[in-house]
């Protein structure tokens, strides 16, 4: 039996990333041509899987480096991504637009660091965040039960998934140092054991042998 299978591909590298700015809806330019690049790279692997064994479903956040990340793998799968709002990235509040050395230095670190508290006027908790991020992913997996998702997102989509598949604490992914790169696949797999039990694996994290030269 085919198992289902959860693929999150992380945005290529923004200009938000390279500034070191908060990347919110007003912090948020898109993507530089690196990233664009990376995606391209990205976005041929996925075409080739999918021309194996499509992708069933299709989604993407509304933040515009990932709006743009998902129209290039668009057009090389032939696949219209769906926008799921409640997977957007953290809500900064004031934060947004501001350089990110500045907003850690006022909260004494990143927001994981105290993740029941806002680390700006207006902004979620870290664990607000993760509730948020779960529940979204919870209402794809069982809208596509035993299908093939392919959602492009958030690094921070990674770590709300390896919480919600892992059985993670909260807190869990910032004392394991989980690091995904931009354009990088993180893969799930639910198989179905001869007992028919059904478990989420970790396939791969932060899988990024598709990249080489830009192209």
């Amino acid at each position: 039996m085919v198992p289902a299978e959860l693929v999150i591909a992380r945005h290529g590298e923004a200009a938000c990333n390279v500034a070191g700015i908060v990347g919110g809806e007003h912090g948020c330019t898109g993507l530089t041509n690196l990233g664009r690049d990376q995606v391209a790279q990205l976005a041929a692997r996925l075409a080739d899987e999918h021309s194996h064994r499509p992708y069933t479903a299709y989604y993407a956040t509304p933040r515009l480096r990932v709006m743009q990340t998902a129209e290039i793998i668009t057009e090389a799968l032939q696949l219209s991504a769906t926008i799921e709002p409640e997977l957007r990235g953290p809500d900064h509040g004031d934060a947004d637009g501001q350089p990110w050395v500045d907003v850690k230095t006022a909260f004494q670190g990143p927001p994981q660091h105290a993740p029941n508290r806002p680390y700006a006027h207006g902004s979620e908790t870290w664990n607000q965040y993760l509730n948020r991020a779960t529940t979204a992913l919870q209402k794809i997996l069982a809208r596509h039960d035993g299908e093939r998702i392919l959602i492009a997102a958030h690094g921070e989509t990674v770590e709300a998934a390896h919480t919600l598949l892992l059985g993670l604490p909260q807190n869990a992914c910032l004392r394991l140092g989980f690091v995904t790169d931009h354009a990088s696949l993180n893969r799930w797999q639910r198989p179905t054991n001869r007992f028919g039990r059904t478990i989420w694996q970790l396939v791969t994290h932060n899988d990024t042998r598709h990249l080489g030269t830009p192209q």
